[in-house]
This record gives C-alpha cells, sequence and structure tokens, in this order.
C-alpha cells in the first residue's frame, strides 16, 4: 500500500498486519525502503565543562524544516554508499541494500520526553556523517522496524491514523495485535 501526505509525497509499504477493530480496517504498516534519519552534532548544554576541556557532543534530531536544505548533500552522501535516499512521505527513506553493520557502527539513542518516566532508547546504524554550514550530521537508519498504524478507508484508500487517535484506541489495538502473534 501507498502512504500520501499533505505535501503529496508518497512512502511504498508492506502490510504486516491488518485488524478489525469495531468494524474499521486497521494496517500495521512497513517501509519498503530503509528509513533514514538525520542527526545534528550540537553542544551539550547541561554538561558543565571546564574551560580547558573541550565540550561535550550530542545528537539532535533534525527538525522537518531544516530537511530540505540537507537534502541534497545527504542524498550525495548516501549515493556513495549505492543508497538513493528520496524525499518520502512520513519519513526519509533509501533504495538499495545496507552496508553490514559493525559494532562500532550501532548507538543507543535516548529519545524521551524530560518528564517520561521510563526512559525510551532506540538503536541506530551509522551509515555515514557530512558537513553543511561548520555543522556536523549523521545519517543513520533503525535498528529495530519503523512502523506506521493505518486506516484503511471504505473507497480502499489509507490514511496513517493520527498520534492522538492512536493513543486513544491503542489498547484496543495492542490486544488484537497481541492476539494475532500469539
Amino acid at each position: 500500500v501507498t502512504l500520501t501526505d499533505e505535501d503529496g509525497r508518497t512512502l511504498a509499504c508492506y502490510v504486516e498486519k491488518s485488524l478489525d477493530v469495531d468494524g474499521s480496517d486497521f494496517l500495521l504498516l512497513l517501509p519498503v525502503n530503509l528509513p533514514i534519519e538525520i542527526f545534528v552534532w550540537q553542544p551539550d548544554d547541561e554538561e558543565e565543562e571546564e574551560e580547558e576541556e573541550e565540550a561535550a557532543e550530542i545528537l539532535v534530531d533534525v527538525e522537518e524544516e531544516d530537511i530540505d536544505g540537507l537534502f541534497p548533500s545527504a542524498r550525495a552522501v548516501l549515493a556513495e554508499l549505492d543508497l538513493i535516499l528520496e524525499r518520502s512521505a512520513h519519513t526519509l527513506t533509501a533504495a538499495g541494500d545496507l552496508p553490514e553493520a559493525d559494532e562500532e557502527d550501532c548507538f543507543s539513542l535516548d529519545i524521551s520526553e524530560e518528564d517520561d518516566e521510563h526512559p525510551v532508547t532506540e538503536e541506530f546504524q551509522m551509515l555515514a556523517n557530512f558537513f553543511h554550514e561548520d555543522n556536523q550530521y549523521t545519517l543513520c537508519t533503525p535498528l529495530d522496524p519503523l512502523l506506521f498504524f493505518a486506516l484503511r478507508a471504505k473507497d480502499g484508500s489509507v490514511e496513517l491514523v493520527e498520534p492522538e487517535d492512536f493513543q486513544r484506541m491503542r489498547s484496543q489495538l495492542e490486544d488484537q495485535l497481541f492476539d494475532v502473534l500469539d
């Protein structure tokens, strides 16, 4: 199936599971191509460093509005790995074969909100680094599958389930999903 965003970009996905909840057809979708994340290295303001020590840096997710300016450089760097970066709906993707992962290329990143009781980490494989306007950027792909929940309308079209709607019906979807997986 294909997801489309408000800008008309598309994202081809495999249907991993189909779930019927209260007469509605929900789909668990997996992108066909590799999801790509762009992170920027920024000084860690929370770390108090002595003046003679080099300031610590942390990886920060690049804002959606900054991606267009970075896209040509990111695309060129991934092309060197025989990956074709695409400006897909809902996430960047790359077509091609993922390079073999070394332990040193993989890392965990804390993606929790500051007020979260339970820390959430996500693991990534680093693919490449590049510089743009004096900043260093890192291109990565998540090691865990990136999944989307969508709703198939009566006319056959597929719409991404909004985060608020997903949270409201999360327990119903998870109950059905775990029943299917058992």
